[in-house]
């Protein structure tokens, strides 16, 4: 049975891809102090997906809720599951996964960011998981209140509540996120804190992200996404193509313009952030980091996706046409290569197929 299980529930865009990273490059490390992360990375986030009934989810992946749980009791010592995805879960599907394991000593830590750098992060990751809406239109509606999705998923204070909610005051966590300019290792430190990892077990590489599009570079997925209709709706078919040939191969390698909220907003953003802080100085949970975190503190005019022309997008338009007939070329030259793949399997297929051929003509042979 576990002794302690740590569920690291989100947000997403609050380094979580970095304090990942060090986990599961030092999964091995952390095994022999004590600390298991089971499965892997992807088992996480089928799990994940498994646990909130996510319609975009594969019903035939192996690793379910249940089996990870599963797989967490069995180790003596502690645990990790770590998805910036969890955070998202109903209250029904948290109270679901903390019973699951069963009478392990369950501890939640939530991440918090600074409002003024999440709104932007938030609209990116919807447009990356095949969003058609428009930024302004995004933040109209959170300003109008008809934006609950983000208040739900990409907050602390109601995650915490979801989550927080089912374990003890002093086993609730909220990270924050340091502010620019701070050491790169700060978030790494407060994380290994709450997680008993001792200084020194892990090896920090660079820390890594999922890196931000420009605003260019966003748009159009945006508008892509409008043209692709009902083709590659669910989660898996839209990343195998679409992320893998366009968004990783191509506009994540560019250097785009970057955007975020407009000077306008700022007073109103400050506004919120301050209801926020509120929420959680009222709310009982352990902060590691400082509250202040969560105030902007660098808030500069930046252009929206909205604002770009015809002309300014079309010629992104065919330098990433230039850049996936690079990314094809290299792919067809790869002796792994698709083309290759493919006739490789063909050719098992025909020597199967014969084989089994073969086998029924001598029994029927042998037969009376």
């Amino acid at each position: 049975m576990a002794r302690r299980v740590y569920l690291h529930i989100g947000a997403p865009k609050t380094g979580s891809t970095y304090v990942q990273n060090v986990l599961w490059n030092n999964c091995a490390a952390l095994r022999d102090a004590g600390i298991l992360l089971p499965g892997s990375a992807v088992a996480h986030d089928h799990a994940m997906a498994d646990l909130r009934a996510a319609p975009w989810r594969d019903s035939d992946v192996y690793w379910t809720w249940d089996r990870l749980a599963e797989k967490a009791r069995s180790w003596p010592g502690d645990v990790i599951i770590s998805n910036e995805g969890l955070g998202a879960a109903t209250s029904e599907q948290a109270a679901r996964a903390v019973e699951s394991l069963e009478a392990a000593e369950v501890h939640v830590i939530a991440a918090g960011r600074d409002l003024w750098r999440t709104f932007p992060s938030f609209w990116q990751q919807s447009v990356r998981a095949r969003s058609g809406w428009r930024f302004g239109a995004f933040l109209r509606a959170v300003e109008g209140g008809r934006a609950e999705a983000f208040w739900n998923n990409h907050t602390a204070p109601r995650m915490l509540r979801r989550w927080g909610d089912l374990v003890p005051a002093e086993h609730r966590y909220l990270v924050t996120v340091p502010p620019p300019g701070a050491p790169r290792d700060l978030l790494w430190r407060r994380f290994a804190g709450v997680l008993g990892i001792p200084d020194g077990l892990c090896q920090l590489a660079e820390p890594t992200s999922n890196p931000s599009l420009g605003a260019a570079e966003i748009e159009l997925l945006r508008r892509v996404n409008l043209a692709l209709g009902d083709r590659y709706p669910l989660r898996t078919p839209y990343q195998k193509v679409v992320h893998r040939h366009l968004v990783d191969a191509v506009l994540k390698r560019r250097e785009g313009v970057p955007f975020g909220v407009g000077l306008d907003r700022a007073d109103w953003v400050r506004e919120q952030a301050e209801q926020q802080i509120k929420e959680l100085q009222d709310y009982p949970c352990r902060i590691v980091g400082d509250l202040d975190d969560l105030r902007p503190t660098v808030m500069r005019q930046s252009i929206s996706p909205d604002e770009l022309d015809g002309e300014q997008l079309l010629q992104v338009a065919v330098e990433t046409i230039v850049g996936m007939l690079g990314h094809a070329d290299t792919l067809s030259r790869r002796p792994d290569g698709l083309a290759d793949t493919v006739n490789v399997l063909s050719r098992l297929r025909t020597r199967a197929a014969g084989g089994v051929k073969r086998r029924l003509r001598l029994a029927t042979r042998r037969d009376p």
